[in-house]
């Protein structure tokens, strides 16, 4: 099979070189056949031992896993089996009945773990066919699959937060742009609190660094979102339109002007049509659409929105590659190494464009002081201990 090259993650960004499959369709022909298609046991057999040792360690984990919830599972299961048949012995009485009760514990706990051994191997036989699914899907679609990816280093706001950071079914294209597609989780909190969240996203590298923007969909969370609260309210904007009904756009103060330019009607008309249910981030050369569920699945539904999704708002940011930033007009390339201290001609002391790129202010949105929500929260908390000792001081007042 003819392969051709692409893009593959290392600990410094996306840099190292790999091959994968060529596309199986045409050029711009969606196909996602392979999402829904019967498939062959050997050639998911094949396949699974082809990736074998890249994902070894993660089937190592899961049946680890898988073993310590049987063994939790045993624990909670064999001293009830124990109980009844102290008790089922008891009341048959004799030998005889003490017998019978042994042998249906038996039969009872040889049930349990014959149908936990199954139900593991029927999960690890949907995960290896979900994988292999996605794999040819991804080589149809002109895209590079892999199973995992340890601490993506991308700079959106997401990939930041918790421990045990991971995107999985990462689904990547290189050209005519890169595009990654993938789910991601992280955890937070330790004990009690501890929470693994999980989101979808897809990320689209851009011709030049851009303010940091992000949009917050108002239609995908009814009790307000947790991406946006912690940036400092006069960090909001209200555009023109109807877009405010569907985005909350948050952008560094100093740049309204620039976030006017960057969405245009015609980009927002875009946004709402394709993205109104989804997060977006602008950071660096970098835009970010989040979703609360998985973007990579084997719902062609759901591909066949994200591709027309991306498609469609990429064909309508060609004028974001022309956005300068003016703040960089003084800026002077910095001296090369040996160079002699005059030249034979007179040189602009300025660059007549600035730069591509972003000014420090503009290149991270500000997030409110954690001190002012701890305050708020010690203010409150303190005026509820408080109020049944007034509430008491103005009764006794009333009452001489």
């Amino acid at each position: 099979m003819r392969r051709k090259e692409g893009l593959a993650l290392t600990p410094s960004g996306y840099r190292r070189r790999v091959t994968a499959p060529a596309a199986g369709a045409p050029l711009g022909y969606f196909d996602a056949r392979a999402l829904t298609d019967p498939v062959d046991d050997a050639a998911v057999d094949a396949f699974t031992r082809a990736r074998r040792p890249a994902a070894s360690s993660a089937s190592a984990l899961q049946i680890v896993g898988w073993v310590i919830a049987l063994g939790a599972m045993l624990l909670l299961v064999v001293p009830i089996l124990s109980i009844t048949v102290l008790g089922l012995g008891y009341m048959l009485g004799g030998v005889g009945g003490l017998f019978a009760a042994g042998v249906l514990a038996l039969l009872l706990v040889g049930g349990v773990v014959v149908g936990a051994v199954l139900l593991i191997r029927s999960s690890l036989r949907a995960q290896r066919v979900a994988h292999y699914r996605l794999a040819q899907f991804a080589a149809s679609n002109a895209l590079t699959y892999i199973d995992s990816i340890e601490a993506p280093p991308l700079p959106g706001m997401l990939f930041g937060h918790g421990s045990g950071r991971r995107s999985t079914h990462v689904l990547r294209g290189e050209k005519p742009r890169f595009v990654e597609f993938g789910n991601y989780q992280y955890t937070t909190g330790s004990g009690d609190d501890r929470r693994t969240h999980h989101w979808g996203y897809v990320a689209v590298k851009l011709d030049v660094p851009l303010p940091h923007i992000v949009l917050d969909a108002l239609g995908n969370n009814a009790l307000g979102s947790a991406m946006a609260l912690g940036f400092q309210g006069d960090q909001r904007l209200s555009l023109e339109g109807d877009f405010d009904r569907y985005f909350s756009l948050y952008c560094p103060a100093g740049y309204e002007t620039d976030a006017l330019y960057l969405f245009t009607p015609d980009v927002m008309a875009r946004f709402i049509d394709h993205a109104a249910e989804l997060d977006v981030e602008i950071v660096d050369d970098w835009l970010f659409l989040y979703t609360r569920r998985a973007a990579s699945s084997l719902d062609p539904a759901t591909w066949a929105w994200l591709f027309g999704a991306v498609a469609a708002l990429l064909s309508k940011l060609d004028q974001w590659a022309r956005w300068r930033d003016d703040r960089l007009r003084g800026v002077t390339p910095a001296p090369i190494a040996g160079a002699p201290p005059a030249l034979p001609f007179a040189a602009p002391t300025a660059l007549l464009t600035p730069p591509p790129g972003v000014a420090p202010p503009g290149q991270r949105l500000k997030r409110r002081s954690p001190w002012l929500i701890v305050g708020i929260i010690v203010a409150v908390l303190g005026a509820v201990a408080l109020f049944p000792v007034a509430l008491g001081m103005l009764a006794l007042l009333l009452t001489r």
